[in-house]
């Protein structure tokens, strides 16, 4: 997936912006400058195109200040990774020094860049927005984060300029791609090399040994498909050193290239905050999942009750999406490891299960019959009939005659008759409802 990156220097507006893009208050605003210490993902839809956006802390050069340091070097990666960069800059300010520091660099990067000015919310500002064609970096497009003015232009740009598709190697030859992803230091290169059958990655007992993602191509057992050991994903006040950092945005792309993520958790620390950090951000990209429980030889006093017990606890801090494979390994030991091929596979074709209009209908609309939705202020709805819709994960849509008073407990309910009838066992869904 596409990687939109936005630059600029402190306090012009790029959360604000971001915010607006991803449509959720996901980045701290204030007016003190520097507020943003970090990056910010999310995603972005447009006219049928989607596409992450990283909101990066400002930019700035010969500060004194170490988080500034910090903060200008990630930019410089993420300028590097990304596909697309909004330069923002503030019409009110005009070109500043740090814009033109920051100009200077875009244009020796070669990337694709769109010059946003921000703050343009009065027809009188417009005429300021002129001077920054000195740039050097093309037509700048006017807007105004705050209100949303300027941003549909600015998105069908976007959408212009990005690539179709990314390189060959993440559609090679139609073969269904699993991700091995998860917390440094838990296992990944070991299980990569233990179903390759070969030292293909380093391992070591230091966490981060691994700082790129590495494909591999498995045909083995009966099994095909592309194999991607990813580096690890920590929390972000860990991510010290610009190589981690680039790693992290990696993993990311990794994790949103993939068909089915294999995450893997270290038996012995149990379902931590940055499991679930990432188990939420493959179930937001609607990634098929499987997750491995890692070194359960290292763990003590082991009963029969024990599996079912960490298998629960798990399920519980995973709820609501519980309907996933979990299983407990030693990759060490290579115990239980072709369990792990055999349930990515089953996900998979879960994950690309296709069910015809009329067999959803014969069974989804008794189902619907005998609990048909709860009327809503005297009107009663009824669900005329279902389809499933063409995505690379499994939606349906489901059309009635008043949408709009269908709540969550209700949309819980069809997919769980739908669980019940087909297996979409590892597999996010999602539920649209239509007006007929």
């Amino acid at each position: 997936m596409n990687l939109v990156a936005i630059v600029g220097r402190p306090n012009v507006g790029k959360s604000t912006l971001f915010n607006r893009l991803v449509g959720m208050r996901q980045a701290i605003v204030d007016e003190t400058a520097g507020v943003t210490r970090d990056r910010h993902y999310g995603k972005c839809e447009w006219c049928g195109r989607e596409f992450s956006v990283v909101d990066t802390g400002g930019f700035t050069v010969n500060s004194e200040d170490i988080f500034e340091e910090e903060i200008r070097k990630q930019v410089m990666i993420a300028i590097e990774e990304s596909d697309l960069i909004l330069f923002m800059v503030e019409v009110d300010t005009g070109i500043t020094d740090f814009d033109d520091e920051i100009a200077r660099i875009l244009r020796r990067s070669k990337k694709p860049v769109l010059t946003v000015v921000n703050k343009v919310d009065s027809g009188e500002k417009i005429y300021g927005t002129y001077e920054f064609n000195a740039l050097g970096l093309g037509e700048p497009y006017s807007i105004s984060s705050a209100t949303g003015s300027g941003t549909g232009e600015l998105l069908d740009a976007i959408c212009a300029l990005l690539p179709r598709e990314r390189d060959g190697e993440d559609i090679e030859s139609g073969l269904p791609r699993f991700a091995i992803v998860g917390k440094p230091n838990v296992g990944k290169s070991s299980l990569t090399n233990a179903l390759l059958g070969e030292e293909r990655n380093i391992v070591t007992p230091l966490a981060g040994t691994t700082r790129d993602s590495i494909t591999s191509h498995y045909n083995k057992f009966g099994h095909e498909f592309l194999l991607v050991d990813t580096a690890g994903v920590r929390r972000k006040n860990r991510v010290r050193e610009d190589l981690e950092f680039y790693s992290v945005m990696r993993s990311i792309r990794t994790i949103e290239n993939s068909d089915v993520c294999i995450l893997m958790v270290d038996a012995t620390s149990g379902l931590e905050a940055q499991d679930m950090a990432i188990f939420n951000l493959i179930a937001r990209n609607r990634k098929g999942c499987v997750i491995v429980v890692n070194k359960w030889d290292l763990v003590p006093d082991k009963s029969a009750n024990t599996m079912k017990e960490y298998t629960e606890a798990i399920k519980a801090r995973i709820a609501p999406f519980t309907d996933i494979p979990i299983i407990f390994t030693s990759v060490i030991n290579k115990q239980r490891i072709l369990d792990v091929l055999n349930a990515a596979t089953t996900v998979y074709a879960n994950y690309s299960r296709k069910i015809s209009t009329s067999e959803l209908n014969d069974v989804m609309l008794p189902e619907i019959e005998n609990y048909p939705p709860p009327a809503w202020k005297g009107k009663y709805i009824k669900i005329k009939y279902i389809t499933q819709l063409p995505t690379a994960f499994p939606s349906f849509a489901f059309f009635c005659n008043l949408p709009q008073y269908i709540r969550d407990p209700y949309k819980r309910f069809l997919e769980n008759k739908l669980r019940s009838h087909f297996d979409f066992t590892g597999c996010t869904m999602q539920i649209f409802l239509r007006k007929k």
